[in-house]
C-alpha cells in the first residue's frame, strides 16, 4: 500500500467545496481545508505508486476549483 499527502491550492473561496468533492474519491482517506500556502490537503493510498498517480492526475487534477497540487508520498524510515 503507497499513502501520501496532497497538498492543494484552489481558486479563492473553493477550498471547502474541493475538499468536499475530493473525499468523495476512492482512495482518498482524509480531505481538510486549512490555512497557509496550501487550501487543502488531502491524505490518499492506493496499490501502488502507479495506481497513486493515476488518481491525482486523473480524479484528483479534475476537479473544479484547484489550480496547482504538490503530491508527498509517505516513507517508512
Amino acid at each position: 500500500m503507497v499513502q501520501a499527502y496532497i497538498l492543494i491550492q484552489t481558486e479563492v473561496g473553493k477550498a471547502s467545496t474541493v475538499a468536499e468533492e475530493i473525499s468523495k474519491i476512492p482512495g482518498v482517506v482524509q480531505a481538510e481545508d486549512v490555512t497557509g500556502p496550501y487550501d487543502v490537503i488531502v491524505r490518499a493510498q492506493a496499490d501502488t505508486v502507479d495506481g497513486l498517480g493515476r488518481m491525482v492526475v486523473a480524479k484528483v487534477q479534475q476537479v473544479d476549483g484547484i489550480t496547482r497540487t504538490l503530491t508527498c508520498p509517505v516513507v517508512h524510515l
